[in-house]
């Protein structure tokens, strides 16, 4: 096992690292930018190392410096969170260059997972099911516009190279498809450093499931079920729940096996998601595959019992898997509001700035992950997430009256949050009974 672990991350998914590697005994060194030196994360770990400016890409995505920060404290192993370096396979060459250990899947298997097309590709030699759209990356606008009358317009341009939103357009027609190509390809080379893109039908109020999977250097796969992230703004995930109140277990099965198909074809290890959409049928589409922990993981944990960043930290130290999938068990429900500092009411606007009070719930089955404390600085340069409330209940009615309770409690001054909107979205009917897809948002917004 490792001795010594650096997180090359910030913010709440940094403090969740440190957590579990304390309890594991094992030291952690964190990084940080100037502008995070007061950040929660600094001070639990048994280390920190300033990398410097606040800017992303001069400290938490500057790959030499993380580096260097590990050979400085002797970390045989480097953490990368979510964001930012988690799914950069060149960073990953970087650290097996320097017999650092990333904790995440190689570099070989995140190129695999990360080039949408080729997934794509990949899903249809194992028959599953895919979205109609392009084989390949998108070479001209007129091949776009042959495809896009092919395939039937609303059609979707995805970045090849990442996820989160970024590099993502609709077009209703050629006209919006021609400034669609445009826009989505300067967004992905901005955000990926990869301007190609792909292109997809456009499927109108899906369901966006997602199956957690875990896997070991032994060629030993389990599935942690199924995660509900239906509720979205501009395509960022802003509550989940486990399991879906859509999902039933024939429906389970179909799309856990594929899952687990879908991580031995490209021989995955370590802990990944495979994303889904399904429609009102229960026809389900492959999305992609991410390659890393992501935000949503605590409901997981909450209806699971499973430490997965301990999982994580286990696979990479070369140990095999101790648990099953006839180990596994459900039980109850899981929800989570991402809280972040943004202003509802303004369309979402990030709301950095001081804490100038701050009250947390607590109670039976809540949990907090958050690394903002009474005059914390939020600063602007960063995701706009504060912290994630999850909730657990024996059902899902128990979860969401457990959830409206903890919203209710968790009082913030200083900066606006998105704790009203989440409140509001609680409370409506059509939610509360699970008649939910990914334009839920628009839909309640508009009427």
């Amino acid at each position: 096992m490792f001795k010594k672990i650096l997180i090359a991350n910030r913010g709440e998914i940094a403090l969740r690292v440190i957590r579990t590697c304390r309890e594991m005994g094992i030291k952690t060194v964190a990084v940080f930018s100037d502008a995070d030196k007061e950040s929660l994360h600094v001070k639990f770990a048994d280390e920190a190392v300033n990398i410097g400016h606040p800017l992303s890409r001069k400290s938490y995505l500057n790959k030499e410096k993380i580096i260097k920060a590990a050979q400085d404290t002797k970390a045989e192993a480097i953490h990368p969170g979510y964001g930012f370096l988690s799914e950069n396979e060149s960073f990953v060459r970087t650290c097996e260059k320097y017999n650092l250990k990333f904790i995440g899947p190689d570099a070989g298997c995140i190129a695999k997972a990360g080039n949408k097309s080729d997934a794509r590709k990949r899903l249809k030699e194992l028959d599953l099911p895919v979205i109609p759209g392009s084989d390949d990356i998108i070479d001209s606008p007129e091949n776009a516009f042959v495809l896009s009358e092919k395939v039937g317009y609303p059609v979707i341009i995805k970045a090849s190279g990442g996820g989160g939103g970024r590099g993502m357009r609709i077009a209703h027609d050629q006209i919006e498809l021609s400034e669609a190509l445009r826009i989505a390809s300067g967004e992905a080379q901005v955000a990926f450093g990869n301007p190609d893109l792909y292109l997809e039908k456009y499927i109108e109020k899906p369901r966006h499931i997602e199956i957690q999977i875990i896997g070991d250097q032994f060629g030993n796969y389990i599935h942690l079920g199924e995660r509900e992230c239906s509720i979205q703004k501009r395509y960022q995930k802003l509550i989940e729940e486990s399991p879906s109140p859509f999902v039933d277990e024939s429906l389970r099965k179909q799309l856990a096996d594929a899952a687990v198909l879908i991580a031995e074809s490209i021989g995955y290890t370590n802990a990944g998601t495979m994303e889904f959409l399904v429609d009102e049928n229960k026809n389900f589409y492959f999305m992609e595959v991410n390659a890393r922990i992501q935000v949503e993981h605590p409901v997981t944990e909450m209806v699971t019992g499973i430490d997965m960043v301990q999982e994580q930290i286990r696979i990479a130290a070369g140990e095999e898997l101790d648990v099953g999938q006839e180990d596994i068990r459900w039980n109850g429900w899981a929800l989570e509001c991402r809280i972040n500092a943004e202003d509802p009411d303004n369309d979402f606007m990030p709301s950095p700035g001081t804490v100038e009070s701050l009250i947390l719930p607590g109670g039976p089955g809540v949990r907090v992950d958050t690394h903002i404390f009474p005059n914390y600085n939020i600063p602007p340069f960063y995701d706009s997430l504060i912290g994630k409330v999850v909730t657990w209940g024996n059902d899902r009615e128990k979860a969401i009256k457990r959830m409206q309770r903890a919203l209710y409690e968790f009082q913030i001054d200083g900066i606006q949050v998105t704790i009203p909107f989440h409140q509001k979205v609680l409370q409506n009917k059509d939610f509360i009974a699970g008649n939910i897809h990914t334009h839920f948002l628009e839909e309640i917004t508009n009427t």
